[in-house]
């Protein structure tokens, strides 16, 4: 009575698989749409078949042997008083030499007896072909499964236009049945990305979207997406001719439940603290307890993949799992239930405590590019595993412990913000006198230089360092020296190399190789300042052989940009140039989005230097955009050089600066490397614009900067952070070319 909403690409696949195989099963989670699918493909489909195609719902039938009797109803035979093998006789004879499709829905609670019908339908009716639909395949010879998946979604963080959003099945199958309910209802700009949250809340499984669409009535999609949290109670208004497993997602799932076994069943909600996706490993320490050993896992895991609990997925080699939120929720409930929550809450916490140690021990080494992939995947498990370990009575020195570890992986993704933030937290929820408050305190100032935020870094480490007195741990005090040096380069200060050249002594004294190289940067960098080219060189090359010599990247990488950083200003164009190149490369390698803004920055300089100044205004711009994702400021963490070619590249440009930084700016990530690396050209990804044109949240900041607001103030009025008003004020500067706040006020008064 509903208008079918999408799944051509999906209708067309089954269809053409059907014009191959005899018995083709559709298989996936409740509500994920297997029977309106199969409806659509024997609708459109049957022209094909001479005798036509009957459609046989099982949901309801509960006694197996009972099937032939349904099958033989739909086909209309008068077979019903005789015995049940008379009846499947029947009905083979009577589609022995007929050319039709045969629909069996629902088969998943009648799995033996839908086999057994399906085997001899194949065996003595050559012509006719069967489609079956469940939430596990019947594992018969022929079979081709096929599994329905969620309706498609937009991309995380990309943009799209209205109507590009409305190609998306997801977000349209929301839209046609909200507006069913309010008549008025439309997509808009305003309620687009929370329309957009509901569906990604609710994995595009199209009957959640559809009882969620239902209470359009009573909530606004903002308000729907904010009670997701509680989705199983709040998905119910399902019309009133709606099967009973239909009637809330909560039956839906119950279904499932049911069908699995006792053992299944634990390892569902043992499963369910994983957070994001989560792989067999993880799983063997997780999901052991109380009627499941080690050694069961995988059977059972299987077991969960076949009733389509779970979902598999493979990245790098390695297959994952993953489980619907309304799954997981669900499985949650039914450990709170069992009083298990706590226990594999426990043992996810202690798994991630083992990977993170381990990790943090191999980090400098070829398995580098390894850790990074699987650290990328359980980013979301650490996550949930810190902040349990933060909620639990004394499992705070578990947090401390873990959050310590692996800054350079934090850094790598951009997320130095949040890395301080859990390790605040840690530090807040354990003892003053904790042995690893000091260098946890010198981690949050680590993070804060990286973040830009000099001046918290300060407090942070002097805080670490007074603490640290008397403690004889060398280890500390060179990693305090590190951390200063780092501070100390960043405020520009005349002691920087030296403090940087103890650090790396230290660090080499006690064999900590890991520990060394970032010092050598420092070293390097500062001691070319100092007029020492030579020297710099030497000591750059030291970190990259020694980098080499480890078979890691991150820190290549890091010492490739410091080759870039002196020879771009005191010493070789070309040499920069090849650094560069291959100092993005590694990045690229590495996923890090952090150190691709300090990557493409430096590849701006070169153009600059070189003489190349429109494709240093691209750079910059593709750079800015960079920058602003991670949080940090290139006028803070590379300010000299920056600067430097900045200036230059807008005096060589003039009013032409702006459209091209502009260009670079509309890059993607992915795109900004291609370009940097040559491997294509900029394009029309981006209009150009004049170089007076500002965007419509430039022009509210240039506004509030006319009426004398600091940044401060302008952050506190538009509900923005600090940081991202300072960048938005820098990229208002640039884009016009102008040096201080007051030749912005002048410029606005005069446009107004």
């Amino acid at each position: 009575m509903t208008s079918y909403v999408g799944r051509r690409a999906d209708a067309a696949e089954v269809r053409s698989v059907l014009g191959s195989a005899s018995l083709v099963t559709l298989t996936g989670t409740g509500g994920v749409g297997k029977t309106r699918l199969a409806a659509d493909v024997a609708t459109t489909a049957v022209s094909g078949f001479a005798d036509g195609a009957i459609f046989v719902e099982l949901a309801e039938l509960r006694d197996a042997g009972l099937l032939p009797n349904l099958v033989a109803d739909r086909l209309g035979l008068r077979v019903q008083d005789q015995e049940g093998g008379a009846i499947t006789r029947g009905v083979l004879d009577y589609l022995r030499d007929r050319a039709m499709l045969v629909v069996l829905d629902n088969c998943e609670h009648l799995l033996e007896a839908c086999a057994e019908f399906a085997a001899a339908t194949l065996a003595h009716c050559p012509r006719v072909k069967v489609l079956a639909t469940g939430r596990q395949s019947l594992r018969i010879a022929g079979e081709q499964v096929m599994r329905v998946t969620p309706l498609r979604l937009p991309d995380e963080g990309a943009r799209y236009s209205l109507e590009k959003l409305l190609d998306f099945d997801g977000i349209r199958l929301f839209v046609d049945r909200a507006s069913a309910v309010v008549p008025s209802f439309r997509l808009t700009e305003e309620n687009s990305a929370d329309v957009i949250r509901v569906c990604r809340g609710l994995d595009g499984l199209p009957l959640a979207i559809e009882l969620a669409a239902a209470r359009i009535r009573l909530l606004s999609p903002r308000q729907l997406a904010d009670k997701l949290g509680s989705r199983l109670a709040l998905l119910t208004a399902a019309p009133r001719t709606a099967p009973d497993r239909q009637r809330t997602l909560r039956a839906t799932i119950d279904w499932s439940y049911h069908s699995c076994s006792a053992a299944e069943r634990s390892v569902w909600a043992r499963a369910a603290v994983f957070a994001g996706s989560f792989d067999l490993d993880g799983a063997e320490v997780v999901c052991v307890g109380p009627g499941v050993e080690r050694d069961r896992v995988l059977d059972l895991i299987d077991g969960l993949l076949d009733k389509s609990v779970l979902t598999r997925e493979e990245h790098g080699g390695v297959v994952r799992f993953r489980m619907l939120e309304s799954l997981r929720e669900y499985g949650l409930e039914r450990l709170d239930e069992a009083g298990g929550r706590s226990h594999a809450a426990r043992r996810h916490r202690d798994w991630i405590d083992q990977l993170t140690e381990r990790a943090d021990q191999d980090w400098v080494g070829p398995n580098q590019l390894s850790w990074v992939g699987q650290l990328r995947h359980e980013q979301a498990n650490l996550r949930v595993a810190l902040g349990w370990s933060l909620t639990e009575p004394d499992e705070a020195d578990a947090a401390l412990r873990i959050a310590c570890r692996l800054d350079e992986y934090w850094t790598l993704r951009g997320f130095n913000a949040e890395a301080r933030g859990w390790l605040d937290r840690a530090l807040a929820a354990t003892s003053p006198d904790h042995p690893q408050r000091p260098r946890a305190l010198a981690g949050t100032a680590l993070y804060a230089l990286w973040h830009s935020d000099v001046e918290l870094a300060a407090i942070r480490l002097r805080e670490a360092e007074e603490l640290a007195v008397g403690r004889d741990d060398k280890a500390l005090d060179a990693f305090l020296t590190y951390v200063r040096s780092l501070e100390s380069m960043i405020r520009i200060g005349v002691h920087t190399a030296d403090l940087a050249a103890e650090a790396a002594a230290a660090f080499r004294a006690i064999g900590i190789v890991r520990r060394e190289l970032h010092p050598l940067y420092i070293q390097g960098v500062a001691t070319a300042y100092l007029g020492d080219l030579d020297t710099a060189r030497e000591v750059l090359r030291r970190m990259v052989l020694l980098s080499d010599s480890c078979g890691e990247l991150y820190y290549r990488s890091i010492g490739l940009a410091g080759i870039v950083h002196v020879e771009v200003q005191f010493g070789d164009a070309d040499a920069a140039a090849a650094a560069a190149r291959e100092g993005l490369v590694a990045a690229r390698a590495l996923g890090s989005r952090f150190q691709l803004a300090y990557r493409l920055d430096g590849l701006a300089w070169v153009a600059s230097r070189q003489g190349e100044h429109d494709r240093a205004a691209i750079l910059f711009g593709a750079a800015a955009t960079v920058w602003e994702a991670v949080g940090a400021s290139p006028e803070v963490a590379v300010a000299l050089p920056h600067d430097r070619f900045l200036r230059a590249t807008r005096d060589a440009l003039g009013d032409r600066f702006g459209a091209h930084f502009d260009t670079g700016r509309a890059f993607t990530g992915e795109k900004a490397i291609r370009f940097a690396l040559g491997e294509e050209t900029a394009g029309t990804t981006a209009p150009a614009r004049r170089s007076d044109e500002l965007t419509k949240r430039e022009w509210e900041i240039a506004d509030l900067v006319t009426e004398g607001l600091s940044n401060r103030d302008i952050a506190d009025r538009l509900v923005i952070s600090r940081r991202t008003a300072d960048t938005h004020v820098q990229h208002i500067l640039t884009k016009l070319g102008f040096r201080n706040r007051a030749q912005i006020a002048v410029w606005v008064t005069g446009k107004r």
